[in-house]
């Protein structure tokens, strides 16, 4: 399958926000449901394709006949200890039907250039320890495990 990655426009909004449950597509922990993989990245790409934010990068793959089939969603913002410019990975997500193809890699990589030109020293990321697929697709692009995070429910 031949894919092109290219800057998002606005009027990608509808197809990457079709892509973000697929955020969910592991076997999630059972304290969460699917929609809080997903829900809080809807909401800024929603505010980005109204242009209600700032410093939030986005790419978009398409397939042949002009079909969103990615996304990539960074936003510029300081790193959580060494405060020097960073980017974060909010969100990266592809169709089922191209998963494998190459589509997610090209995306992080389009992501990565984009967060480099903003003037982003490091990308950082969030992933469910449990998510072993997306850990070693991460880990096989280069990126270290460097905090664990912790929960405990406390109350009912």
């Amino acid at each position: 399958m031949k894919y092109t990655v290219r800057k998002a426009k606005e009027t990608d909004g509808d197809a990457m926000l079709a892509l973000l449950p697929r955020l969910a597509a592991f076997k999630i922990p059972e304290s969460r449901t699917a929609e809080h993989l997903w829900v809080h990245d809807a909401a800024l790409m929603r505010d980005w394709v109204g242009g209600k934010t700032e410093n939030v990068l986005m790419q978009v793959a398409e397939d042949e006949a002009g079909t969103v089939v990615g996304v990539a969603m960074v936003s510029l913002r300081p790193e959580l200890l060494s405060h020097e410019p960073s980017a974060h990975l909010e969100a990266i997500a592809v169709s089922a039907d191209v998963e494998g193809q190459g589509v997610g890699q090209a995306l992080l990589r389009a992501a990565e250039d984009d967060a480099t030109a903003n003037g982003a020293k490091t990308i950082t990321l969030h992933v469910f320890a449990n998510n072993q697929r997306a850990r070693g697709f991460y880990e096989h692009a280069g990126y270290d495990g460097e905090l664990m995070r912790y929960i405990k429910p406390v109350a009912d």
